[in-house]
């Protein structure tokens, strides 16, 4: 059985890259930071993104800043989702503010907490256009850390199709 450790190289649809990047950018207009998910099958070491899910999610903003959370109901509706559909989660993305980085609210309350799973941040509420040199890419391990992913990694990594 494949784990998403082996994973080596993704293709990805333009179109979910396109999901992700309007909802991001949808809720910074707002101030506020937002999170999408890329789903699919995984065969050896491909992962064939199928998907872009945008969870259920609350937009927080206190005196320390921004974040998003995603409900435990809703983390309990996509996991039966995910099984019943005999898909993956790979890849956690959300935005931020400004710079790029996975911050210790990020590690503590990610979405993605398979191995091998990737978590993109995307900056300045996503006003560019979406491109991996300015995203912030880590990779979670069997420590449960996120290593950062540089961007010509990741890069080689995915593939974008049509």
């Amino acid at each position: 059985m494949s784990v998403l450790m082996d994973v080596t190289t993704v293709t990805l649809p333009r179109h979910c890259i396109s999901t992700v990047h309007a909802h991001l950018r949808s809720v910074g207009r707002e101030g506020n930071e937002g999170m999408a998910l890329w789903v699919g099958v995984q065969q050896d070491q491909h992962f064939a993104v199928t998907e872009t899910v945008i969870p259920a999610q609350r937009h927080i903003r206190t005196g320390d800043g921004v974040c998003v959370m995603v409900p435990a109901e809703e983390l309990h509706r996509l996991n039966v989702w995910l099984y019943n559909s005999g898909l993956k989660l790979l890849a956690q993305i959300h935005s931020h503010p400004g710079r790029a980085y996975h911050s210790t609210t990020d590690d503590a309350y990610a979405v993605a907490t398979t191995v091998g799973c990737l978590s993109l941040v995307v900056p300045n509420f996503a006003r560019e256009p979406f491109d991996f040199a300015r995203v912030a890419a880590y990779r979670l391990d069997g420590k449960a850390n996120w290593n950062a992913l540089p961007s010509a990694a990741l890069s080689r990594m995915i593939t974008i199709t049509s």
